[in-house]
């Protein structure tokens, strides 16, 4: 760890506060802006979907230029001046225009993080440094629940998006000055997307990467609000804490997973049965759709635990990649994760807007579960056939030669 990296580890907390915060503001965007769920939805999606978009132009740039410009560019771009539009929104098409520039903004912040990690250290620690990264950056998600409605309380929404586009500016600045680039492969060894494509042992990976992480991004980014709010009543108060206890989850999550692929020889069944936690939880919430707010946020927490398997699967991938293709492999697999989430916002936007006048209130939400329970459990099945790597075996990647 260096000040560079740790410099990317706050933007990626500032990414994870970005993807997870509507969520809590809605009941204040709602009274201010007139923003309801479906326009929620609409700005949620419009962030993953440009973060998606932005991939292969990042995964050009970090082979190309690599991660510290291409980092610190697209952050104060994008997500200082994002959020700064944020702030100044007077209207929900506001919103998502912000939303979609912060997205861009925090686009390249985890994979160039990734990138150096795969480059300057041996491959064997790829998974606990992709782990530990996701662990830490998933405390944005702590900051954008119970302390988010807590300054929106208290300084004002506004206040808080104009603080945040001040801290995302600095980060910028600071990773500029301070990230070192790894050596730049050899020109004659530049790989191309085709050939990461070309790689078949992906293809199995790719749909599982492209909805794992769709439930838990769409319920803890947008659904949770708006369905304590409507189903079960709950106050502003009740969400902050609710998506608390689930942020808490999923930075716990990703550190739980990082050593079992050791421990049990096999990164493949650790995805799989995780998957599977996800799974039975969403079932459990369709089961028990107007329970209790105890025992909707006990689910939710389970989703965002068993969920956390992002680092695990980039992990499986990478171990499929050579060295020159890692910025361009692990950039399409984040384009698969994020892209999921993005479409999943748009589908269960329109689901919730075609269905939200039935008699039964919990009636939207049902279905979205219903949903994302369908997704995954496709996703799974064709993770089946994906092969497997041990990771005690020998890997891809040559010795990382040293940082310059």
């Amino acid at each position: 760890m260096n000040i560079g990296i740790a410099l990317l580890a706050l933007a990626y907390i500032l990414s994870q506060f970005f993807r997870a915060f509507l969520a809590v503001l809605s009941p204040f965007l709602a009274s201010d802006l007139g923003a309801g769920p479906e326009d929620l939805a609409l700005a949620s999606g419009m962030w993953f979907l440009t973060f998606a978009a932005m991939q292969l132009p990042i995964g050009w740039a970090l082979d190309t230029v690599g991660p510290r410009r291409t980092a610190a560019s697209l952050l104060m771009v994008g997500g200082a001046g994002g959020a700064a539009l944020f702030a100044l929104a007077t209207t929900p098409a506001h919103v998502a225009i912000a939303m979609a520039l912060i997205g861009v903004g925090c686009a390249p912040v985890l994979m160039a993080s990734y990138y150096i990690f795969a480059l300057d250290h041996p491959p064997a620690r790829f998974a606990f440094l992709a782990a530990l990264m996701v662990g830490v950056g998933t405390l944005g998600n702590i900051v954008a629940s119970y302390p988010t409605t807590l300054a929106a309380e208290t300084m004002g929404w506004r206040a808080a998006l104009g603080g945040l586009s001040a801290i995302a500016a600095a980060t910028a600045s600071g990773i500029w000055f301070t990230v070192r680039d790894p050596l730049k492969e050899p020109a004659a060894l530049k790989g191309s997307f085709a050939e990461v494509l070309r790689i078949r042992a992906l293809w199995f990976i790719f749909p599982l990467m492209l909805v794992s992480y769709a439930e838990v991004g769409a319920l803890r980014g947008l659904w949770i609000g708006p369905y304590l709010t409507e189903v079960l009543g709950a106050e502003p108060r009740l969400i902050g804490q609710a998506t608390l206890a689930m942020g808490i989850a999923m930075v716990i999550g990703p550190m739980v997973y990082s050593p079992l692929d050791s421990l049990f020889g096999t990164r493949k069944w650790v995805i799989f049965v995780g998957s599977c936690g996800v799974l039975v939880s969403t079932v459990g919430l369709i089961v028990l759709i107007e329970a209790s707010a105890f025992t909707v946020t006990l689910l939710m927490c389970a989703i965002g635990f068993f969920g956390s398997t992002y680092p695990a699967i980039m992990s499986h991938g990478r171990s499929l990649l050579p060295r020159h293709l890692v910025g361009r492999g692990v950039t399409l697999l984040n384009l698969c994760s994020i892209g999921g989430v993005g479409a999943a916002q748009f589908i269960t936007g329109r689901i919730y807007a075609s269905t939200s006048a039935a008699e039964w209130e919990a009636y939207p939400f049902f279905l979205i579960f219903v949903f994302f329970s369908a997704i995954l459990a496709l996703g799974l099945v064709l993770y089946l056939f994906s092969t497997d790597t041990k990771p005690d075996k020998a890997e891809t990647l040559s010795p990382a030669p040293k940082a310059v």
